[in-house]
């Protein structure tokens, strides 16, 4: 049986129809992308049908934009509500669990008129509060400021637009830990970008700090003897009103600090305007936290102005700064939204010295090659001093290279040299490493996440990287040997891709045959669900809005949903496609398992099932159904209990792809934050409305949807507690089987923005 998520807001049911109800009706407030406004929940404001105060602003969006909300409040508990076109419909309660701040964050489908309802979790609540509307994900999304800090532990946050904010006006950000009774602890708060204030506070426990005594700096220190058990809360803020930016809070026992990078003993350089190479492995040194680090040293004088990168395509980067007057910054993703999840830092540096800059990664035990580019602020590229600039790939280029001593060098020993170029969103481009002495390693790194690496490519010991580039930027190209060491000549070849890509001959338009399945109300049959059957319309919608649904797909929801109705539409959508569509099964709804035979298809003896309103279809009877499909590509998509059992019975030729919301014993969840019926549903339509794009050809390919869903499912539903039939407890996954299917085949077409 589906297990539904314990929280239904009493304010949920009326988001729906948001009736307002106490009269006359306030006029509703404007409010621009990129403002921050004050407000008020008092007597007199339009309420909910179930009691709670209301107020509403609207904001002209785009379709494709993305933008980000939120409310923060000290005296009622913050709920967020979004309706507008194309059916929109957002809400959240707490933007971080325990929080009572809301935040809603979403990429608008269509151009019009939004409304933001900015309410409170309980009827009756009233007081003031702060709302802003910010473009993109907003600053510090990737890491919440606040939290749970351990000790020993490096916090790293940002006061930005949209966080609480103290009586006088400055950001906070609030972080908890509990401490041992007569211990006597010493709070830090570093940022090279505002002047840091940090309080404490707890039971009989009170102290504040501005500018650290004796240390001729502005950043904050406290230290204090824990008076009692309970919770401290370690409020992070700024001297000024307004003030926002990076911030480092550091946690330990007085006369156990020490900075971090301090651990090593000595360090590369590192110089303005250069580019170093290395690698995070299990034999390097780590923060108190648990990351692998490499650390340089940088000679800087004040006023120095400079811009920190950091890139890898095998971990999280998270690079940060120290020096001379306890001066401390850092950065986990750059905030502009342009680079991924690579770092990005610009600081001014306070004074002449020596500082240390450190390459790690957001969590513990992240391994994998990296880049660090340190550069003044404003100019174009922080590039090396050796390296070279490719020209339009248009023109072709081939460059001849050595390998030699003296050249940067990965972790690992092996040299390196790297070349920058201009890329344009769109461009297929090919490069191509060869060398008649050395096997060559290649690499390419650049803006959304690109990060793409070869060894061997079709001549053995040479490389190629072939991509469609996914946004405009500047991009990275490592040339390397495999092995630690090696020297030699080699010849770099970039152009444009010779040679179409097989998925470039795929047809657009409405080639998508569906059967659509969802069910909430299961008559008496199984309890009901919320959300599962609008999983199916809202999917149909988007799909054929997209102009990518074929009109003989069909929407099974409810009473209709009867085990015959249901195998009677698939054989008959079915026998539409043709060689060159896409069929797709989708259904939301109960799943089930019962005690079978033990074979190669149920390892387990246990016989998984979706659950109709008369009956079930077991996961044998599905894989006998899509043996009689004849298509270019076969989908089958469920967000139910136990769906993963269906990959072995259904996904057994070439051509079928199955996606699956949890693995073959554990239960799935109700996505309530998203109104869905579970996870996958949700990100199913974002995915295919054209978020899983990420190369940008208008091509979302089986990859593409693969890394897609799973990234979503690592940001929103990482924490999500599942559970199997006997009550053995874990969380839900994702189960993607490819079968057959390669990962550069195309699902769909998608329309060009």
């Amino acid at each position: 049986m589906r297990t539904i998520r314990t929280i239904f807001m009493t304010v949920a049911a009326a988001l729906a129809a948001l009736t307002l109800a106490g009269g006359e009706a306030r006029a509703q407030q404007r409010l621009s992308v990129g403002a921050e406004a004050a407000g008020s929940l008092q007597d007199g404001d339009q309420r909910l049908d179930s009691g709670e105060y209301v107020d509403v602003w609207t904001f002209e969006g785009r379709a494709g934009q993305q933008v980000t909300i939120n409310m923060s409040s000290t005296e009622v508990d913050a709920y967020l509500m979004l309706r507008g076109p194309a059916g929109v419909s957002e809400w959240n309660d707490d933007r971080v669990t325990g929080e009572t701040n809301a935040r809603i964050t979403v990429r608008l489908p269509a151009d019009g008129l939004y409304r933001i309802s900015a309410t409170s979790y309980e009827p009756d609540e009233s007081g003031d509060y702060r709302i802003s509307l910010v473009e993109g994900a907003g600053p510090g999304s990737g890491q919440e400021g606040g939290g749970e800090i351990q000790l020993g532990q490096t916090g790293a946050g940002r006061l930005a637009l949209g966080d609480d904010r103290l009586d006088a006006g400055e950001f906070s950000d609030r972080w908890t830990f509990r401490g041992t009774p007569g211990q006597t602890y010493v709070v830090r708060l570093n940022s090279g970008t505002f002047d840091p204030y940090v309080m404490v506070r707890g039971t009989d426990l009170e102290a504040d700090n501005d500018d650290e005594p004796g240390r001729g700096s502005v950043n904050s220190r406290v230290e204090f003897v824990m008076p009692a058990d309970g919770e401290v809360r370690v409020y992070a803020t700024s001297y000024q009103a307004d003030e926002t930016g990076d911030y480092a809070l550091l946690l330990s026992e007085a006369g156990a600090e020490q900075e971090p990078a301090t651990v090593v003993a000595s360090l590369a350089t590192l110089e303005i305007g250069q580019t170093q190479s290395g690698a995070l492995s299990s034999d390097a040194p780590t923060l108190r936290s648990g990351e692998y680090m490499q650390a340089y040293a940088l000679t800087g004088r004040a006023g120095d102005r400079i811009e920190l990168r950091l890139r890898s395509a095998g971990f999280d980067p998270y690079v940060f700064i120290t020096g001379p007057g306890e001066f401390s910054a850092a950065n986990d993703d750059d905030e502009t939204g342009e680079d991924g999840t690579n770092s990005r830092l610009i600081v001014t540096l306070p004074a002449d010295g020596e500082y240390q800059v450190v390459a790690t990664s957001f969590e513990p035990g992240e391994t994998g090659e990296f880049i660090l580019a340190v550069g003044r602020a404003g100019d174009e590229v922080a590039a090396t001093q050796s390296a070279s600039t490719i020209a339009a790939f248009e023109d072709g280029v081939v460059r001849e290279g050595m390998l030699s001593r003296g050249d940067a060098t990965l972790d690992e020993g092996q040299f390196v040299d790297i070349y920058q170029f201009t890329g344009r969103r769109g461009t297929r481009i090919a490069l191509t490493a060869e060398s008649d002495v050395f096997d060559t390693n290649l690499f390419l790194l650049g803006p959304g996440d690109v990060a793409e690496s070869n060894d061997d490519g079709p001549d053995g010991t040479n490389s190629r990287i072939e991509l469609v580039l996914p946004q405009d930027g500047t991009y990275d190209v490592a040339v390397s040997s495999f092995n630690g060491g090696e020297t030699g000549a080699y010849r770099l070849t970039a152009g444009l891709s010779l040679g179409t890509p097989r998925q470039a001959g795929v047809p657009g338009g409405p080639r998508v045959f569906a059967v659509m399945v969802g069910i909430s109300d299961y008559r008496g049959y199984s309890s009901n669900l919320a959300y599962t059957a609008d999983d199916a319309v809202k999917l149909a919608e988007d799909l054929r809005r997209d102009g990518l649904l074929n009109p003989a797909s069909v929407v099974i929801t409810d009473a209709e949903a009867t085990v015959a109705g249901v195998k009677a539409a698939f054989a008959r959508v079915a026998a539409e496609a043709g060689p060159d569509d896409i069929f797709l099964f989708f259904y939301s709804g109960h799943g089930g398992q019962n005690r079978g035979v033990v074979s190669v298809f149920e390892p387990d003896g246990k016989t998984e099932t979706i659950v109709m309103v008369d009956g079930q279809i077991t996961d044998a009877e599905m894989g006998q159904m899509f043996a009689q499909v004849d298509a270019r590509l076969a989908m089958i998509v469920m967000d139910s209990c136990f769906s993963g059992g269906f990959a072995r019975n259904v996904v057994t030729r070439p051509g079928i792809m199955g996606i699956f919301s949890s693995e073959e014993d554990l239960t799935s969840q109700v996505a309530g934050k998203f109104q869905a019926g579970g996870y996958l549903s949700h990100f199913l339509r974002t995915g295919l409305g054209g978020e899983a794009n990420a190369d940008g050809d208008d091509m979302i390919t089986a990859g593409e949807l693969t890394q897609y869903l799973r990234r979503r499912y690592a940001i929103d539903a990482a924490d999500v507690r599942t559970q199997t039939m006997d009550g053995q407890r874990s969380y839900q996954n994702l189960v993607v089987e490819r079968g057959g299917v390669q990962v550069d085949d195309v699902v769909v077409r998608v329309a060009r923005g």
